[in-house]
């Protein structure tokens, strides 16, 4: 499975995945035209766009690759707090399966302030791969077999937001907002643990806070647990 992260953070999020039959988006936080960069200017060539939520950082470009002719899923939260309507928006369900072309999509609910966000696990028919993406949930409540590769947020690690307080980078609240919505770098190790590895080939640590995280601590913490090849965006 092909992976590119065209961008990453709270600037805005968008990472495009093929086993060259099928080519999905996942999320479209960014402007068309830089989404055409980052495709290569190959945009055409995709075949769908999976949304995590609503918040601008991950669904911004959604009306736009509407108007160029790719279908947009979400969950019916998402897609009614965007006003996306029409026979190219579809509803979907946490924990029922829906095929895109050679990808067989699970959307499964996570923890975030939005309306109904999602993480999605990709399997593909064609290479038999497994992928999991998920961005902006506090933790995953869901185990899985199999995994060959991961994209998960990386947010904060529970020190260096505490740092962020006493050095007064952040507020207390703002703390405790970010603590109780995103990924920690603790409760991502957790999830690693729970989960089965054996086939495990690359993972990709997406989302990281510009204040709160720590890039060389995180990928050499996820690399010990893992085992694998760790790339950070």
């Amino acid at each position: 499975m092909d992976i590119k992260i065209i961008a990453s953070g709270s600037s805005g999020n968008a990472t495009l995945i093929s086993d060259s039959k099928t080519s999905l988006l996942l999320d479209a936080g960014l402007a068309i035209k830089e989404l055409q960069e980052g495709t290569d200017f190959r945009l055409s060539n995709v075949s769908d766009c999976l949304i995590t939520h609503d918040h601008g950082d991950h669904s911004k470009a959604v009306k736009d690759l509407v108007k160029r002719g790719l279908d947009v899923y979400a969950s019916k939260g998402t897609l009614d707090k965007l006003s996306a309507n029409g026979h190219r928006y579809h509803a979907l369900t946490a924990l029922e399966d829906l095929t895109i072309g050679t990808f067989k999509v699970m959307p499964f609910d996570v923890l975030h302030d939005a309306a109904e966000p999602l993480g999605f696990l990709v399997e593909s028919t064609v290479t038999g791969e497994k992928l999991i993406y998920f961005s902006d949930t506090a933790y995953v409540k869901y185990t899985f077999q199999g995994l060959t590769h991961i994209i998960a947020e990386c947010n904060h690690g529970e020190q260096e937001l505490r740092q962020s307080v006493m050095s007064g980078v952040i507020n207390p609240e703002l703390a405790k907002r970010i603590a109780k919505n995103h990924m920690s770098l603790e409760r991502l190790i957790d999830f690693f643990k729970a989960n089965d590895l054996s086939r495990l080939k690359e993972v990709y640590l997406v989302h990281l806070s510009d204040n709160n995280s720590n890039e060389h601590r995180f990928k050499q913490a996820i690399q010990r647990v893992t085992g694998t090849e760790v790339y950070v965006h």
